[in-house]
């Protein structure tokens, strides 16, 4: 689809990143509080599990809604993730026991699996192709916001009501998100009825193989995101602080300084410059954030780490939109975030498994996220060049 010239801030564009704000803050107004929640139910060893679940079902069903996507349309999709977000929020407070709760986790994954998959291949059909970088970083610029005021918010409210209106409140949030997306227009032409036979995936439709670059770099760099989501709310009560969720404010609302100018500096300079220097710089910051023993050099750690989030999340994506063909779009960007989710997953795993409640082990959790994110650079740096010449 060649939309070269038209215009970026439309009302599909402006209804798009509202909804995207709404619904990252609605999953993550809870993850502060969960970490302590398990604990209640006596899984404090299984910390790790309550984001490599999450993240587990959302890579397992990438290929499922990009090829949704392709098939009946972009804003069911986005839908359809939304309203998985409704649903688990009242399920919470009914689980009481460890299984319950993993299985919850496991299910709300699939929000994620749907929602950013419909949602990105949505943008890419609105969006001129030369402002694509813009785009996402507005795009993220929305999500970050969202994931900047849901862990405050969610933890405030934990803290002054309780932990089931907190859950609540995160399926309010997530309703209002799906009523935005009922009102867009589907960008998908030729579209077809929901078969459940779509459900059955060929070989050839598990990942889109012209994207494979930016799906390397994106697993490498999300392995430390996945580790902060897991170990940053014990990393707080380490050092003081009553509010798990300002940390994470401090990491997503310094993403928001740089995102919008980092994609408009790709789509002038080169996808493959800014993901080198963000690679670099996450790594950097990992090592860093791994020795924080005061709550200044902790917050400004934290923001070290969103600069660098900041900068790649626009510029990967735009990239896979690059390298994709218009047919496949949904599922180039489901293989993108199969890579996302597989990062995030592996990097909550071990960092839970390294971290095993020892404040000392903490420089080690941050130490290999910094390491895997140099191997982010090194790939883009020396690997894809000769891979490039080859081809």
């Amino acid at each position: 689809m060649d939309n070269t010239g038209s215009p970026l801030y439309t009302r599909q564009f402006l209804v798009l990143c509202l909804s995207t704000f709404l619904f990252f803050a609605s999953f993550n107004m809870i993850i502060p509080e969960l970490p302590a929640y398990l604990t209640t139910l006596g899984g404090e060893d299984y910390k790790g599990l309550i984001i490599a679940l999450f993240a587990l079902t959302a890579g397992l069903s990438r290929p499922i809604s990009g090829k949704l996507a392709d098939k009946i349309g972009r804003v069911p999709v986005m839908i359809f993730g939304a309203m998985v977000c409704l649903c688990c929020g009242f399920l919470y407070p009914l689980v009481g026991t460890l299984a319950g709760f993993f299985f919850l986790r496991f299910l709300h994954g699939l929000s994620t699996g749907f929602t950013p998959t419909g949602t990105a291949s949505y943008l890419a059909d609105v969006v001129a192709f030369d402002r694509r970088g813009e785009a996402m970083g507005l795009l993220g610029l929305s999500n970050s916001v969202g994931m900047a005021f849901g862990p405050v918010i969610g933890a405030y409210i934990a803290q002054e009501t309780s932990l089931n209106t907190m859950f609540y409140t995160s399926s309010l949030v997530a309703f209002l998100a799906m009523a935005m997306l009922m009102s867009l227009r589907e960008t998908l032409s030729n579209k077809e009825s929901f078969k459940w036979p779509m459900l059955r995936l060929k070989a050839n439709e598990l990942y889109e193989p012209n994207v494979w670059p930016p799906a390397v770099v994106m697993a490498l760099s999300t392995f430390s995101f996945g580790a902060i989501l897991t170990v940053l709310p014990d990393f707080s009560v380490h050092l003081g602080l009553s509010n798990k969720g300002i940390a994470f404010s401090f990491f997503t609302v310094s993403s928001l300084a740089v995102r919008f100018v980092a994609g408009k500096l790709s789509d002038r300079i080169g996808r493959v410059f800014i993901l080198k220097i963000s690679a670099l710089w996450l790594a950097f910051s990992m090592v860093l954030m791994g020795f924080s023993q005061e709550v200044w050099y902790f917050f400004m750690c934290a923001s070290f780490l969103g600069l660098s989030v900041g900068m790649s999340s626009p510029t990967v994506f735009a990239w896979t939109i690059d390298l994709s063909h218009d047919q496949y779009r949904g599922r180039a960007m489901a293989t993108v975030y199969i890579a996302l989710e597989v990062g995030i997953s592996l990097g909550a795993f071990f960092s839970g498994w390294l971290y095993a409640n020892q404040a000392s082990r903490l420089p080690w959790v941050f130490g290999l996220g910094g390491g895997l994110a140099f191997l982010a650079f090194a790939y883009l740096q020396w690997v894809l060049p000769k891979a490039l010449v080859r081809d």
